[in-house]
């Protein structure tokens, strides 16, 4: 019998024609009526592991980049996130409050790359997309505003919540066609259309492929609408206790729970 792909990556990097033969075999045991585990059985990890590349995009929504008083440059506001931020649906982030006090929530569509992109065109670079997913870019947002670089404020250990689950390409139509909605501690806090996006998707992976290989399984956060918690007033942080579920139609539910210590 022939091994499975032991991950997204391994599968990704073993190109469409092991993931035909995965999803054939998948259909397959549907079909003969294979015992499944149920999913309350299972722990959810990242929707992505060993990603080659995890990068941000900042200040892609006018209404965003408006209420954190943040410039509309001519150019995309590129960043990168470690892989020590990543965790998956249901999990417990924790901080320290000698770190910081005004952890943020951001709803932000994920972009999974499943062929590598290189210089690719507008018209061409939703090809390169093997899947989207729901991610919450947390941020220690005075951390942000005290240094120069993005990196570090949002990478705290699990700061970054990926999944539940990875809807592939085939299914979504248009990325610039989805809800987003952030319920925090059952109040919504965010509700707005991916069509609000300064830079679209397609527009996203083209741009940033000009100078640097896509990999086969970079994740790419595509930046959040307005209505984060620091803008408000008052303003509206994360604490301990808080418990967070981002939205994306024909996607799923991602949520995460705090703890403040």
């Amino acid at each position: 019998m022939e091994e499975a792909p032991r991950d997204l990556q391994d599968l990704l990097e073993k190109g469409d024609d092991e993931f035909d033969r995965v999803r054939a075999l998948s259909m397959h045991a549907a079909a003969q009526g294979a015992t499944l585990t149920p999913l309350s059985e299972l722990r959810y990890s990242s929707a992505v592991l060993r990603p080659p590349q995890i990068i941000a995009i900042g200040a892609n929504y006018a209404a965003h980049s408006s209420e954190l008083k943040l410039r509309s440059e001519t150019a995309a506001t590129v960043f990168s996130l470690w892989p020590n931020s990543l965790t998956g649906h249901e999990s417990t982030i924790t901080w320290s409050t000698d770190q910081t006090q005004q952890v943020d929530y951001e709803a932000e569509l994920g972009v999974i790359i499943g062929r590598a992109a290189h210089k690719v065109s507008v018209a061409d670079a939703l090809d390169h997309v093997f899947g989207y997913t729901v991610v919450n870019d947390i941020t220690a947002r005075d951390l942000q505003f005290s240094e120069a670089q993005w990196s570090r404020c949002k990478s705290f250990d699990g700061f970054t919540p990926t999944g539940p689950v990875v809807i592939t390409a085939d299914q979504i139509a248009d990325p610039q066609d989805l809800w987003l909605t952030t319920h925090v501690d059952g109040r919504i806090l965010q509700d707005a259309s991916s069509g609000d996006m300064v830079r679209s998707v397609a527009e996203i992976i083209s741009y940033l492929s000009q100078t640097s290989t896509l990999l086969p399984g970079t994740l790419i956060s595509t930046g959040s609408p307005g209505g984060a918690g620091y803008s408000r007033k008052p303003p509206v942080f994360l604490r301990d206790g808080s418990t967070v579920t981002i939205t994306i139609d024909k996607i799923g539910f991602l949520t995460t729970h705090c703890r403040a210590i």
